[in-house]
């Protein structure tokens, strides 16, 4: 009688996990209208019209947030724009999705790159190093040359303020 209680806590316990592990669902496909203003996104990227590209591919998350594609694409035309700090929050909402995508880890080394910000590229670089493997890996290549020829230097010379240069 005193192992009854405990029993029965266990058999709650094996019945409650079975239930909600039996009980998930599974993975639904990305929404066909998030699919298609991405591919309108695209087309609008590629003609050079990245305000378009830009509000299609964010009207496409809108539609179905887990679209990691069109957080890509959109983190692409963030930085044809010459905004990198804005890729970079957009490929780590891709990489929320998918934590091990070397395309999504390659672009955010790149756009690391361009801010200035060596250290967290070559994370990302050690990153996808470790997904490669020994296989040949593009996005490695890629992000190792953007890491050896580095940030691309700024358009104005930062000033010191003279209190600080007097010090």
């Amino acid at each position: 009688m005193r192992l009854f209680p405990a029993a029965l806590a266990v058999a709650f316990a094996a019945l409650s996990v079975s239930t909600s592990l039996h009980g998930q669902p599974g993975d639904k496909p990305i929404d066909a209208r998030s699919m298609a203003l991405l591919a309108q996104g695209r087309a609008a990227a590629a003609a050079g019209n990245l305000d378009r590209a830009t509000d299609l591919i964010e009207t496409a998350l809108a539609v179905d947030p887990r679209n990691r594609a069109a957080f890509l694409v959109l983190a692409d035309v963030a930085e044809r724009q010459q905004l990198p700090g804005k890729a970079i929050k957009l490929y780590r909402e891709a990489l929320l999705i998918e934590p091990d995508d070397p395309a999504a880890l390659r672009g955010q080394g790149e756009a690391l790159v361009a801010k200035g910000a060596m250290g967290p590229a070559r994370e990302n670089l050690a990153k996808i190093v470790a997904l490669c493997g020994k296989k040949p890996c593009p996005d490695a290549v890629a992000l190792t040359a953007a890491i050896a020829k580095g940030p691309p230097p700024s358009a104005e010379p930062t000033k010191v303020p003279e209190t600080a240069a007097a010090k």
